[in-house]
């Protein structure tokens, strides 16, 4: 793979040198019709390979994210027929409340379009190491893993039916990419994350998480993890915008919307609905998705809140 995005650069790398060489036969006034017609053809052919050395770049980070989401006690798998699925369902996972499996593929390639999507499903256990789950317990869980399941078919067959319809319309080029990561597994919390990527020209990264608390079997909720009445907003903002200065002071490439002179673009305060996940610190991460808080180039960002900073107010 890595070979092959070399020799994309070194092509691009020599349109561009005959492409620059064609233009300065064309401002010499030296250039015959043929010229001219090489000239644009060379033009579309940059054009196309930077366009699919774009494609490969981003393919490959996300292979890299599918085989890390592999690694681990959960079973993410892909789900190509009957008897793969069936298999899947017979490995054990010892010790835990839920399983994952991909419940669906769907792929698509040609040279304008690519469709990755893998849709993960999460599976309830009805017993760990031998015994029977706590039946509240156990309820929820099913209800829970139901309505996150639900979520997340939603979303990719959103995603399916638009990259379909722009086939049918034929505009253009067009990537989608959805992949899911294991997070965190533990014995009280089970953290899913949902990546997804689009791109037609430029590309746009944006994430789900879906926290469920093993000890009740409900959807962890960022309200949940602190004690009722206490103001955790303030602090965990004041931590990002810390963080945010700190990181942009270490380096001028790294930039946040915290002091623009477009005011209302500032990051001001997270809300009860700004994406979480608790890490295997068991310390809060607040995750942001693209173009949320920074621009475009920084992709999606994350700040873990020391436990210092929710010291007394942590359930």
């Amino acid at each position: 793979m890595v070979d092959k995005k070399h020799d994309l650069d070194t092509q691009s790398k020599l349109l561009e040198n005959e492409l620059h060489h064609l233009k300065g036969k064309y401002l010499s006034q030296r250039m015959s019709k043929n010229q001219v017609r090489q000239l644009h053809q060379k033009i579309e052919e940059v054009k196309k390979m930077e366009q699919n050395r774009q494609r490969k770049n981003q393919v490959i980070q996300f292979a890299a994210i599918a085989a890390a989401a592999v690694v681990g006690i959960f079973i993410v798998l892909p789900n190509t027929s009957g008897t793969i699925a069936h298999a899947m369902e017979q490995i054990p996972v010892i010790g835990q409340l839920v399983k994952v499996v991909t419940f669906r593929n769907y792929e698509y390639e040609t040279e304008r379009n690519m469709a990755e999507i893998e849709v993960p499903e999460i599976r309830p256990e009805e017993k760990v190491d031998g015994q029977p789950q706590d039946s509240t317990v156990q309820e929820n869980l099913e209800r829970t893993t139901a309505e996150i399941n639900a979520e997340i078919q939603s979303i990719t067959d959103s995603l399916i039916k638009e990259f379909e319809t722009n086939l049918k319309e034929e505009q253009g080029y067009q990537d989608i990419i959805v992949k899911s990561e294991v997070l965190m597994t533990t014995p009280e919390y089970f953290t899913l994350k949902l990546i997804c990527y689009q791109g037609a020209g430029s590309g746009y990264q944006w994430n789900y998480f879906y926290t469920i608390d093993l000890k009740t079997g409900e959807r962890l909720q960022l309200k949940d993890i602190f004690k009722e009445g206490a103001d955790y907003i303030t602090p965990i903002s004041d931590e990002i915008k810390r963080q945010m200065q700190e990181q942009m002071e270490a380096d001028e490439n790294v930039y946040y919307w915290l002091n623009d002179e477009t005011e209302k673009w500032n990051f001001k305060a997270i809300t009860d609905e700004t994406s979480f996940y608790l890490n295997e610190n068991n310390n809060v991460v607040i995750a942001f998705n693209e173009g949320d808080v920074a621009p475009m180039y920084m992709g999606t960002v994350e700040f873990e809140i020391p436990e210092k900073v929710l010291e007394g107010i942590r359930k």
